[in-house]
């Protein structure tokens, strides 16, 4: 046997759809990101939309009105606060800026210039805060360039007000709850590292249970134990049955220990900039059995969809490759979650994330802590759903020859199966 055909022979072997489509999937989720990323500078360069109400009739009412202008989209400009919010999450809007009627006369007695901030925060990705972090910056542009103007004036008041003139008050409004002293920074910065340790531990479960159940299958018939265990008095139902629901006790037993190392993580975030049990960010008892049953199903849905994936298993090695497609599936959610907010996400974006089953999961704990339980109880549903149809699928495969080929021999019979369910259903 030549070398050539041996290296021909390991890449028909490697070089299978499966190991094919993950990557594919992949480079077009970086793809993606790439095209998110470009758009970030566009979004930096764009006025940001803001509304603004000027009370103050002092010496810099001018300077601040003109400043405001020149910078900054105004969707608003009036006196009503109530009006000018309004008018600001109507028309997509980051913030209400209020001047007070003292801020000039405060700043000749030595006293911080105050502006109170009204965030209108929609989102908490990484793409939904960019918004928000330019009219920051704007802020401080504001407190650099009335420096400026305080010291070519000569104004005489003490060193450190002259260098820091301008103090912010400010209100974040996120998800219809308002959070009095905190900035949409302060809660990205709180969320962003839970949606990107929650999907982490999620994928590194799908991927150690799932995996396990890929390998034996593929250990099965590399040892010829699958064929012994088809003749045994058994139903294939059961065995698809057993197979899934011990790899998911091994599931939920990680899953009850990442609950626990989790309750920890949050209860540590108090110490952060956000406290989160002052403004009930928290999760009760009832919250974590949401969280656990979404985590549980999740686990299931991704078991089954790994059995039969390891069906087209032949033996151990080719076993090895078909756990691409899982862990495919679980990186797409968490890479979207962690740019977009699932509400900010556009219609095609909300309907793919919500397809995939290893997303609900990621987004529960967010959901739960601003009191959308729609969305958790119908991902729960959903999941439960995706895993009867799965299972039936794999209960399916195992009752053909294919569970020994790894093959689909007759496109018919999957036709036939999909005829059995409705004909079930009816």
């Amino acid at each position: 046997m030549s070398l050539g055909i041996i290296i021909k022979k390991e890449i028909k072997e490697l070089l299978t759809p499966g190991t094919i489509l993950p990557v594919v999937v992949l480079s077009i989720v970086f793809g993606s990101m790439g095209n998110m990323i470009g758009g970030i500078e566009e979004d930096l360069g764009e006025k940001p939309l803001i509304g603004l109400i000027n009370r103050d009739t002092g010496r810099y009412t001018s300077f601040i009105t003109l400043f405001f202008n020149e910078r900054a989209t105004l969707v608003y400009n009036g006196t009503d606060n109530d009006t000018g919010l309004s008018q600001v999450e109507e028309k997509g809007g980051v913030a209400l800026l209020i001047i007070p009627s003292n801020f000039s006369a405060n700043i000749l007695k030595n006293t911080s210039g105050v502006v109170e901030v009204h965030w209108v925060m929609e989102g908490a990705g990484i793409m939904d805060s960019i918004s928000s972090g330019v009219v920051d910056t704007l802020i401080s542009d504001m407190n650099y360039h009335l420096s400026r103007l305080l010291i070519e004036e000569n104004v005489q008041i003490n060193s450190s007000l002259i260098l820091n003139p301008v103090s912010k008050n400010q209100t974040t409004v996120f998800k219809g709850k308002e959070l009095p002293g905190v900035s949409p920074g302060a809660i990205s910065s709180m969320l962003s590292s839970q949606s990107i340790m929650v999907p982490i531990v999620i994928m590194m479960i799908i991927i150690m249970a799932g995996g396990t159940v890929i390998s034996s299958m593929g250990l099965e018939k590399e040892n010829k134990t699958l064929e012994t265990l088809l003749t045994l008095p058994v139903k294939r139902a059961w065995i698809v049955a057993g197979k899934i629901a011990g790899s998911a006790i091994v599931g939920l037993i990680m899953a009850i220990i990442y609950m626990i190392g989790f309750g920890y993580y949050m209860q540590s975030l108090t110490f952060s900039e956000l406290d989160m049990q002052k403004y009930g960010l928290t999760l009760g008892w009832g919250d974590y059995v949401l969280v656990g049953l979404s985590l549980f199903m999740t686990i299931l849905a991704g078991l089954s969809l790994c059995m039969i994936l390891g069906t087209f298993a032949k033996n151990y090695k080719s076993a090895q490759t078909l756990t691409f497609p899982i862990t495919g599936l679980a990186i797409i959610p968490m890479f979207l979650i962690m740019f977009k907010d699932f509400e900010t996400l556009p219609l095609i974006g909300q309907i793919v994330l919500f397809m995939i089953p290893f997303s609900h999961p990621m987004m529960s704990m967010r959901s739960l802590m601003f009191d959308d339980y729609l969305l958790v109880i119908g991902g729960i549903v959903y999941v439960a759903l995706f895993t009867i149809i799965a299972i039936a699928i794999a209960v399916y495969i195992f009752k053909t020859d294919r569970i020994l080929t790894g093959r689909m021999k007759h496109k018919k019979d999957l036709k036939t199966f999909f005829t059995r369910i409705k004909a079930y259903r009816r």
